[in-house]
């Protein structure tokens, strides 16, 4: 474990740090060989939930490249599953441990495979070629759940899609205006604009059209009964003619134009989501082109130190089931060296949010807890840091005779699939 967690600030590109889960850790100190106490700079009651996302690796492995365990040189570990192979792009083996020191895995042996096209891993599923799919696509939910073959586990995400606006540059790249002159300003930076652009998008009709009913208008960064999710932030009602004063009021009456970026195989529909969301903006005089990306090129520009993008679309799943995650990593100020900021991707950035989240994240009970992250999320929405979209559901399609219990993170372990009753 201390080799773990030496590895997280180690490990080179990686497109959101996981510094994140360990900036309090100040010592490592090995008690026997099974216990291990951590020593924190700080107080930390939220470390127990951190470092749950540490995966651990032995300390042979602690500064193996990453393409080593992508493809299985120096995959380890004590699951329940050991690793046979692995096809890039395509599968990976595993086979049971008859050694894991939990209970056994119904399955002696699972294949992974990777299925990007949706129509495909549909008809994967209905021909009997797959027994379980995840992310099921929105538009086949009905004739799915309509099936007697076919059995759906629904649950509700912690990931919300968003719209990142580059609020750091003094000019942005891909905001000019209507002639394709570059702007003398960054229209970004102004609040008003990106009020505008919150108000310009029809969070009912994405969530209802474009998403099929599997999703939930979205006014924060994680769904209602989280815990630190603020019940006073609603969803930004839809107001077209607001949006158009709003800009009118910064300098834009005119508008201008954009282009946004997002990816078209991360998330489901994540395509359609973006093409649907150009023509509002175009609807209030921001003249929006659309360009969607392979996940793996969108990414890699949308993380490096210049920030490619004007606007983007992305999502943030909560992996600590809780609100501080994505605060941290969505709204604090980038700062690798406390692990803040780590997907902060639009450099957002205020004094309060930082002062009152470094406060929330000592405090010890629970409940003043609680209130300080509500407050960090209202700070940072009445800035219109991002504007949130809807908090997605997760779908999980299963041939008949099979069961499995729908997760809020999205994860699908195989050894939690089991033969129904």
């Amino acid at each position: 474990m201390v080799a773990t967690i030496k590895r997280v600030a180690w490990v080179p590109n990686s497109p959101a740090a996981f510094t994140t889960y360990t900036r309090t850790i100040a010592e490592t100190i090995v008690v026997d060989p099974h216990t291990i106490r951590f020593r924190t700079a700080l107080p930390n009651p939220l470390l127990p939930v951190d470092i749950t996302s540490i995966y651990i690796t032995s300390r042979r492995h602690a500064q193996t490249p990453t393409a080593d365990f992508n493809d299985g040189k120096a995959t380890i570990g004590t699951g329940p599953f050991r690793f046979v192979g692995y096809v890039p792009g395509d599968r990976v083996t595993l086979a049971r441990n008859e050694a894991y020191w939990g209970a056994k895995p119904h399955w002696q042996r699972v294949t992974l495979r990777f299925v990007t096209n949706t129509a495909a891993r549909v008809a994967g599923l209905l021909a009997g070629d797959l027994q379980v799919i995840d992310d099921v696509p929105p538009v086949d939910i009905a004739s799915l759940r309509a099936r007697p073959d076919v059995t759906l586990a629904r649950a509700r995400s912690n990931r919300v899609m968003f719209l990142h606006m580059d609020q750091f540059r003094e000019q942005t790249p891909f905001a000019t205006d209507q002639l394709g002159a570059p702007l003398p300003r960054n229209p970004f930076k102004d609040l008003r604009v990106r009020q505008a652009v919150s108000k310009a998008i029809n969070r009912e009709a994405l969530a209802e059209r474009v998403m099929d009913g599997t999703a939930i208008p979205a006014g924060d960064l994680l769904a209602p009964g989280f815990f630190g999710v603020s019940p006073r932030l609603k969803p930004d009602a839809f107001d077209p003619d607001g949006a158009r004063r709003l800009l009118a009021e910064a300098g834009y009456p005119n508008g201008f134009a954009l282009t946004i970026h997002g990816p078209n195989d991360r998330y489901p529909n994540d395509g359609k989501v973006l093409q649907a969301v150009g023509p509002m903006l175009t609807r209030i005089g921001i003249e929006t082109k659309v360009v969607a990306l392979p996940w793996a090129t969108f990414i890699s520009q949308a993380s490096g130190p210049g920030y490619a993008y004007s606007m983007l679309l992305i999502g943030n799943a909560a992996t600590t089931g809780e609100a501080s995650f994505g605060l941290r990593v969505q709204f604090a100020t980038v700062d690798p060296a406390k692990g803040m900021g780590a997907s902060n991707r639009a450099r957002y950035s205020n004094p309060r949010v930082d002062a009152v989240l470094a406060q929330a994240m000592i405090t010890i009970d629970d409940a003043r807890r609680e209130a300080l992250l509500q407050q960090v999320a209202e700070i940072a929405m009445a800035d219109q840091a991002i504007v949130p979209l809807f908090h997605q559901e997760n779908v999980i399609a299963l041939r008949r005779g099979l069961s499995f219990v729908a997760r809020a993170d999205d994860y699908m372990p195989a050894q939690d699939i089991r033969p129904a009753n």
